[in-house]
């Protein structure tokens, strides 16, 4: 009765007096192409301080999944639900059914939208990509602020190649990428940071809470960085990828994030063994991933620049900030990747980290970035919000119904980033709706992370469902079926003993394999996975006829 009065409330007052006093404020930090293993609290040899003191005083998740795209994931994360059921189960194209509509339809509530009218000052900077083309911009579905990008691929405010006729917004307008108010030339993670500590200002001096979507560009193709701190990371990648991920395997033992007995994911017959490239073959790669390093480097310093203004403006305190990515390394260039330009990293260069560097990004996992595998899939998850935990700060170390530590922990419940807005309507006291624009809201498919965060309640265990591009996947439990691509074999694990997908228990256990495929169907149908868009025909060569001549 008291959470409808309340939002009852909500919906005819807007923000209940002293109601903002004790709601966090939010603040969800996406990251574009990242691997599992590619920062320090998770493995890396990259040093993230910044990142790795949030965890230390926050929450890790172990077992955290996107859905390993990067339009999917975010069509996702701002609506709750899964990406098809958004519209976006592929791309941005419109691809004329359901699921496919390549932007987020009236079925689906954003965030801000939600959040909003419960009373909190809406924000997001960086990357949109979920239907800009289609008129689904920011400013359209909820958000009081935005600076943002249709998608994604620039870093420079002088960038040119591909990606340099990028245009930037500002609250639904085009503005100048060399605006005098950016303070030009601009590396993006300073961009979207400062500009969101802007807006951020805005909501203290309208007491009100905010939520702000910081969606970096770092660190997708094309790879590029200040050429300082690219420097810092030549040469520390000659030791090469076999021994470097030998490494952030052990590492990841000795933190307690994988068991043990996961074996690490052997490297693929088409990435070469790192001694038997050539010197120079050696020295291209290693200042591929200088380049990679510094993004990440880059990405780590403004996480310290958000939490040092927040702490400056007395509002980290009652602040979730949530960090993850949006889906696993990039393999895409293949096993050369690609390394072009008079000075690669800069912006006007072209590179791709390909096949070889993603594999050690995903570390220990299989796969890349498009897949359903754990490399495709699997994020870190970081949560810190010192009011919310504070009963397990330092001094009063309240400890789980386990006897672990509530504070520095890993959360090794299967999490997955759907369940972003349950727990955003759930700490922000907030309403989801039945209908937009006249049509019926699909409801979340989440649960609210609160329990994990904070140690009070229990969090139900129910499966997971993955697609995308016809990779699949249904994890129930700690057993997953998984198949790469439409035509792919099924193969069935059993993560709780090997969650780098070694052993293929398929032919052990056929009943629970072929059950699981009834069940992922059934999900398919429900959630706009299927029917699938047709498949373009290609038009037949025309046969050129020859005239006789008169």
């Amino acid at each position: 009765m008291k959470l409808i009065l309340l939002s009852a409330a909500i919906l005819v007052f807007g923000t209940i007096p002293g109601l903002a006093d004790e709601r966090p404020n939010i603040v969800v930090v996406m990251v574009d192409d990242m691997g599992f293993s590619d920062i320090g609290c998770y493995g890396s040899e990259i040093p993230t301080p910044h990142l790795d003191a949030l965890a230390e005083n926050g929450v890790r998740f172990s077992q955290f999944y996107n859905t390993g795209r990067c339009c999917p994931t975010r069509a996702s994360l701002l609506t709750g639900l899964y990406s098809h059921q958004a519209g976006i189960g592929h791309m941005t194209a419109d691809q004329g059914v359901p699921g496919y509509r390549g932007q987020l339809t009236d079925r689906c509530v954003t965030l801000a939208e939600v959040l909003g009218p419960a009373g909190y000052f809406t924000a997001m900077t960086g990357k949109w990509h979920v239907g800009f083309s289609h008129g689904v911009t920011p400013a359209r579905r909820g958000f009081h602020r935005s600076l943002n990008l249709p998608a994604g691929g620039l870093h420079f405010s002088n960038q040119t190649g591909a990606k340099g006729g990028m245009k930037l917004y500002l609250n639904g307008d085009e503005v100048a990428r060399d605006d005098p108010q950016f303070n030009p030339p601009w590396y993006g993670c300073d961009l979207w940071t400062e500009a969101g500590v802007r807006f951020v200002d805005e909501a203290i001096d309208q007491d009100k809470p905010f939520f702000w979507y910081l969606a970096h560009v770092a660190p997708h193709f094309p790879c590029m960085a200040p050429e300082a701190t690219i420097a810092k990371y030549r040469g520390k990648y000659l030791r090469g990828w076999d021994k470097l991920r030998e490494e952030r395997y052990a590492r990841q033992i000795e933190s307690g994030l994988i068991k043990p007995e996961w074996e690490l994911e052997p490297r693929p017959d088409a990435i070469p063994a790192w001694d038997t490239l050539s010197a120079d073959e050696q020295r291209r790669y290693d200042d591929m991933m200088a380049i990679y390093a510094a993004m990440i480097d880059e990405i780590d310093k403004n996480i310290g620049k958000l939490v040092a203004a927040l702490k400056e403006r007395d509002q980290l305190d009652n602040t979730l900030i949530l960090f993850l990515a949006d889906n696993g390394g990039n393999a895409e260039a293949g096993v050369k990747g690609k390394y072009n330009g008079d000075h690669p990293g800069d912006p006007h260069s072209d590179v791709f980290i390909g096949q070889c560097w993603a594999h050690l990004n995903n570390t220990p996992f299989r796969k890349y970035k498009h897949y359903n595998h754990e490399g495709g899939i699997a994020t870190p998850l970081i949560a810190h919000w010192p009011a919310g935990m504070s009963k397990a700060r330092d001094g009063d170390r309240e400890r789980d119904r386990s006897g672990e530590d509530l504070v520095g922990r890993w959360v090794r419940t299967p999490t997955h980033v759907i369940d972003l807005m349950a727990t955003c309507v759930d700490l922000g006291s907030a309403v989801y709706p039945e209908e937009r624009n006249g049509q019926s809201i699909i409801p979340m498919q989440g649960q609210s992370l609160k329990p994990l965060l904070t140690g009070d309640g229990n969090f139900a265990e129910r499966p997971l469902y993955w697609e995308h591009e016809g990779n699949a996947a249904i994890r129930v439990g700690d057993t997953k079926l998984v198949r790469a691509g439409a035509k792919g074999a099924w193969e069935l694990f059993d993560l709780d003993v090997d969650r780098t997908e070694q052993h293929d228990l398929t032919t052990a256990v056929p009943e629970r394999a072929a059950a699981m495929k009834e069940q992922w169907k059934s999900w398919a149908k429900s959630a706009f996975v299927l029917p699938k868009p047709e498949a373009k025909k290609k038009k037949a060569p025309q046969r050129r006829v020859k005239q006789k001549q008169s």
